[in-house]
């Protein structure tokens, strides 16, 4: 028997289906969101009309556009000095 790797026994752990393209169905129990790429995923399924399932199960974090300087910081979302990554930390609330 061939000892496998934690990443294969999770994958196993949570595999639906095999097809013969190579491509997966698993299912995924945790969402980790975060302020960057997480807004374009769900108008993603807004436009494709579903709803997202198990919000239950979503852990969301602006971690990405959040300052390291604690001067930037003490300002809270309006002390963000770039107005993009702005943006993305009001439209995650």
């Amino acid at each position: 028997m061939i000892n496998k790797t934690l990443y294969d026994k999770l994958w196993d752990n949570h595999l639906i289906k095999s097809r013969e393209d190579g491509s997966s169905l698993i299912y995924i129990d945790r969402h980790i969101l975060h302020e960057v790429t997480s807004p374009q995923a769900f108008e993603g399924l807004k436009l494709a009309g579903r709803k997202p399932w198990r919000i239950d199960t979503n852990i969301a974090t602006t971690d990405h556009n959040i300052s390291t300087d604690i001067s930037e910081r003490k300002g809270g979302i309006n002390g963000i000095p770039d107005e993009t990554s702005r943006i993305q930390v009001k439209n995650t609330q």
